[in-house]
């Protein structure tokens, strides 16, 4: 009797716990949705301002984490997705005098700057100015505020303008000190993915197409600014080689800017003009997004579906230990292509791509699902920064492939790298006995090396992946496997590039890309379509409905050091440390259709 009398008490104090956190959660939901209420109210547009657009750091595609809390809006960062919305919406907007690009640190891809320069001419056209304030610009910073009407400058800076570079890591003769060793197959000469883990420096090929991406990108740099600045080419190009650290005054006496001030008297010229105080005046990008109905479609009328591919491609339950919203699965493709081919107002899907690759299996299943989608809505490809190796192989699935001129893109080709560790175990003292029953049971542990008809075989798996890649771009690009070996190998291809050699089909951004989409699925071309973009990602209402407050804490805590932690420390922006983390997801041998190259411009 006892022993019952204590296992109902147990139970009635589960019970009552389990209303109590009900309770908590609703009392939860009620304050904070009095909390959103009061905020959307204090965020009344009124009727002029100056919209405030801070642009900084990498850019991601796509909103990273949407966990955050709506009075949080102002303050976070948009993504290339949200800047490009929010001035399409000021191009429109009788309300928004004119446009200031708060441009600090950037270090996006020269794509993303591409396609963010014919956001800013639309807002131009339409009569609006568009005013670039720097503080100490480098080169990436300026590439972007050349497109505005007008360049500032803050009194006291200085320009660093000394030109792109990229850099190159190599790794394997650390590794080797340590008795850590890399077997590898790679398919081909141009896959360059594998030497940071093989070689001490880089080979001809793989310099020749970093050269190749420089290029071009110096080229548009020096010939964009020269244009939009009125400046000779020659003559831009000789301030880089002779001076590369301006003063604002000089660089306002050589036509490159045109104010010098502090943010205070730039703030006190608006004031002026508009005849309001600045919290009166200003209105930041999450605000203004946020108050215009944020990034979902209207409840009625014809969609399409915006398919965002982004980060490194794997299998499944996302890149270990990167955190929401830093690669894409085969189950959330799947879920976001369902949803769309589920609703009847999408009539087209344009994939959005910014992918460097990842695992060529899960790309090859990724572009089955895409190919099956295709048969029942048409579909078109958006290049982003980069869509290359796996990210490329799943643009194949669209009827037209559109990029930025800078894009990075092609990479056909895959590599296979197996560790070996042996030479930690003896440096360690570590003994290892192993017993077996077939000749290769023990050849793919990385507790040693191939034998020769073990590495083989290694290679051989890799090779087919290989052909089969190339195949299906012979099969959709409609081109001889000699054309597509050609311009495979693993060769990297900036979009302008991608398009004389057959790969692509227009240049253009994602607008152009929507355009196409519109054209084929015969969609009223009156009306500019909604787009609903996906896959969804969760808010913190999500979390708290569904009951999971450890996903929310999870995905707060990771967006909070995503923040800080990686902006301090070097180590995290080598090039090469996403491919050694998709490397070591597991103990077993990966084939990769990873895209090798990184061109960072400063």
């Amino acid at each position: 009797m006892i022993e019952r009398k204590t296992m109902d008490l147990k139970k009635n104090r589960g019970g009552c716990f389990r209303t109590g956190c009900l309770t908590v959660i609703v009392a939860m939901l009620v304050m904070v949705g009095v909390v959103s209420l009061l905020h959307y109210f204090g965020k009344k547009l009124p009727e002029r301002f100056v919209l405030r657009l801070p642009v900084s750091g990498r850019i991601d595609d796509r909103p990273s984490d949407t966990a955050a809390f709506p009075f949080q809006s102002g303050s976070k960062s948009l993504s290339l997705e949200e800047l490009m919305v929010v001035l399409d919406r000021a191009r429109t907007d009788r309300r928004v005098d004119s446009v200031v690009l708060e441009v600090d640190g950037l270090t996006a891809s020269s794509a993303k700057i591409q396609e963010l320069r014919s956001s800013i001419d639309g807002v131009r056209k339409s009569g609006r100015k568009v005013v670039a304030f720097l503080r100490s610009p480098e080169d990436k910073d300026y590439m972007l505020a050349a497109a505005c009407d007008s360049v500032v400058v803050q009194k006291g800076s200085w320009l660093l303008l000394d030109g792109l570079k990229a850099e190159l890591f190599f790794f394997a003769e650390p590794l080797r000190k340590l008795g850590i060793g890399f077997q590898a197959a790679q398919w081909k000469k141009y896959k360059s993915g594998i030497e940071p883990f093989t070689r001490s420096s880089s080979s001809p090929e793989y310099r020749e197409e970093v050269n190749a991406l420089l290029d071009d990108t110096w080229a548009d740099y020096i010939d964009y600014v020269s244009r939009r600045r009125a400046i000779g080419r020659e003559d831009f190009a000789a301030i880089i080689d002779s001076l590369a650290v301006l003063s604002p005054e000089k660089a306002l006496s050589l036509h490159l800017i045109d104010r010098v001030a502090t943010f205070r008297q730039f703030e006190k010229g608006y004031e002026q003009k508009l005849g309001k105080p600045v919290r009166d005046l200003f209105v930041s990008g999450g605000d203004y997004l946020e108050s215009t109905g944020g990034m979902k479609p209207g409840a009625i009328g014809e969609r399409i579906a915006v398919i965002n591919i982004a980060g490194p491609i794997v299998s499944s339950g996302g890149v270990g230990g990167m955190g929401d919203g830093e690669g894409i699965d085969v189950a959330s493709l799947k879920q976001a292509l369902e949803t769309a081919l589920d609703d009847r107002n999408v009539k087209a899907i344009v994939l959005r791509i910014d992918s460097p690759g990842g695992d060529a299996l899960a790309a090859a299943t990724m572009l089955e699902l895409l190919d099956e989608a295709r048969a029942r809505k048409p579909m078109v490809a958006s290049m982003s920064g980069v869509a290359a190796s796996g990210g490329y192989m799943v643009a194949l699935a669209a009827d037209k492939i559109y990029v930025e001129p800078l894009t990075i893109t092609g990479s056909i080709g895959v590599f296979a790298l197996k560790p070996d560790v042996s030479g930690l175990l003896e440096k360690t003292g570590i003994h290892r006995e192993v017993v077996t029953r077939g000749k290769f049971a023990d050849a793919y542990t990385p507790f040693k090396s191939f034998d020769d008809s073990s590495f083989q075989k290694f290679v051989d798996t890799s090779g087919q992946i290989y052909r089969d890649f190339t195949g299906k771009v012979a099969a959709r690009r409609k081109m001889t496997p000699e054309q597509v070996e050609a311009v495979a190998g693993g060769r990297v291809w900036t979009g302008r590039q991608a398009l004389s050699v057959g790969l692509v089909d227009r240049i253009g951004g994602l607008n152009e890309a929507v355009g196409e989409a519109r054209r084929i699925a015969r969609m009223d071309s009156a009306k500019a379509p909604q787009l609903i973009y996906l896959p969804a990602r969760k808010t913190w209402v999500d979390y708290l409905l569904a009951g999971e407050m450890a996903g929310l804490v999870n995905s707060i805590s990771t967006r909070l050091a995503r923040q800080s932690v990686q902006g301090i420390l070097p180590a995290g922006q080598l090039p090469d440390v996403g491919v050694a983390r998709l490397l070591l997801r597991s103990d077993s041998p990966q084939v990769l259709a990873v895209d090798p190259v990184e061109v960072i411009v400063r």
